[in-house]
């Protein structure tokens, strides 16, 4: 198995040179596994009766009839253990730590889940971790930091920068540098120096499978249209990359399109003309000022908080392969709002992002075709900012009276 360094212009390996020796024993580290049977054994046991893959495709009769258009299945990713598709990348990577002789793990996390897996993977691995997560998203994201610590992690609040996860993402190379020899980076999105994207990919692409395989088995068919949420690209490449090479499946994927179109409000790289960049490791496209430096961001989901994207995806864009639209957060709560009610389902916000996409897309599309859209997360970890947003007065007297309780 040969993994490909670059994907057309984009991808590669930019990293200081004492990094190359870490990256080509993960690099070799994967190849060898890749072809164990014993190593597929394992993680497939642990996939099934540990992770509770495969994950059900449920069709969402209520929102298909809904909307009015094509018939929508929800992939729910969202019922793996600890709520998210990052358990499948994360334990994947624990076992190729274990098999390289490495004692801990490190990660760096926006949304939490990404940490949490890693914490939970470690735990389960008698591993070491530390998490590293930049202050803004500990405080929007405290349920999973206080699970992560429960855990038995160390989670790092990162005060650097804009303190989201491009400055985590920082903390957690210089961590890696200064601990090679016990240290594996958990990266948890299709993105960084040669050989992550691939890695990720790899053991997300389990997702595509189950969705062919699940849709075979519900409806003698393939589907014709997959949707998912785009932050650095780790579940909407597990949904897609076994779908890439049939031209009649056609890939959308929902940015971040936040507060609006202005520079810092949102994290929609792929609009207007993006631009190019080479930034922690990697060359892809990276939302950037007039003087070549990224950009800050924001969107209400702390996963799609990211100027970048996988390199992969950025030349999917560019082949036209995948189409990409930017999702407001208004439009997200709403479609956040809309899935609860109509099918019992509360998505994580990246998750609201996909579905708010699909909400646009479906009522245009025929009956008679499918749509698949990715639910890469639930939404309890996203509770102090949805009930926030959503029922303000109701959540503040509930805070103030668990304060007034404890004094």
């Amino acid at each position: 198995m040969i993994l490909p360094r670059h994907f057309g212009p984009f991808g590669g390996r930019y990293v200081p040179e004492m990094l190359i020796p870490a990256l080509d024993q993960l690099e070799a580290a994967f190849v060898q596994a890749h072809s164990d049977p014993a190593f597929h054994a394992e993680f497939q046991r642990l996939l099934t009766c540990y992770c509770g893959r495969p994950t059900p495709l449920y069709p969402a009769e209520n929102l298909t009839r809904h909307l009015g258009g094509c018939q929508v299945f929800l992939k729910l990713e969202s019922l793996n253990h600890t709520g998210a598709h990052k358990i499948t990348n994360a334990l994947g990577q624990a076992l190729l730590a274990r098999r390289m002789g490495k004692t801990r793990l490190i990660a760096e996390t926006g949304a939490g889940q990404h940490g949490l897996a890693t914490a939970t993977v470690a735990a389960r691995c008698g591993m070491q971790c530390t998490v590293f997560m930049g202050e803004v998203d500990v405080a929007r994201q405290y349920p999973n930091v206080f699970a992560m610590r429960l855990l038995g992690a160390d989670v790092v609040p990162v005060a650097d920068g804009t303190r989201t996860l491009k400055d985590a993402v920082n903390a957690a190379l210089k961590d890696w540098i200064q601990h090679l020899d016990s240290t594996h980076y958990v990266l948890g999105s299709a993105l960084g120096p040669h050989p992550y994207p691939t890695v990720v990919r790899e053991f997300q692409s389990v997702i595509g499978r189950e969705v062919a395989a699940q849709l075979e088995t519900q409806t003698g068919r393939r589907p014709g249209h997959l949707v998912a949420c785009v932050g650095g690209g780790s579940n909407s490449m597990g949904l897609f990359a076994p779908f890439l090479g049939d031209p009649s499946v056609r890939l959308y994927g929902a940015e971040a399109g936040g507060r609006g179109p202005n520079p810092g409000d949102h994290a929609a790289r792929l609009q207007g003309q993006p631009k190019a960049g080479i930034v922690q490791g990697y060359k892809s496209y990276f939302l950037q000022d007039d003087h070549g430096q990224v950009q800050g961001t924001h969107s209400i989901s702390a996963g799609l908080d990211y100027a970048g994207i996988g390199p992969e995806l950025a030349w999917l864009f560019d082949q036209g392969r995948v189409a990409f639209t930017p999702i407001p957060d208004a439009e997200a709560l709403a479609a956040y709002q809309l899935l609860a009610r109509l099918e019992g389902i509360i998505p994580a916000l990246e998750s609201s992002h996909a579905v708010a996409l699909a909400m646009r897309l479906a009522p245009s599309l025929p009956p008679e075709d499918i749509m698949v859209v990715n639910i890469s997360g639930r939404g309890d970890k996203d509770l102090f900012i949805t009930a926030r947003a959503l029922d303000a007065e109701r959540w503040i007297s509930f805070l103030q009276s668990e304060v007034e309780r404890d004094q």
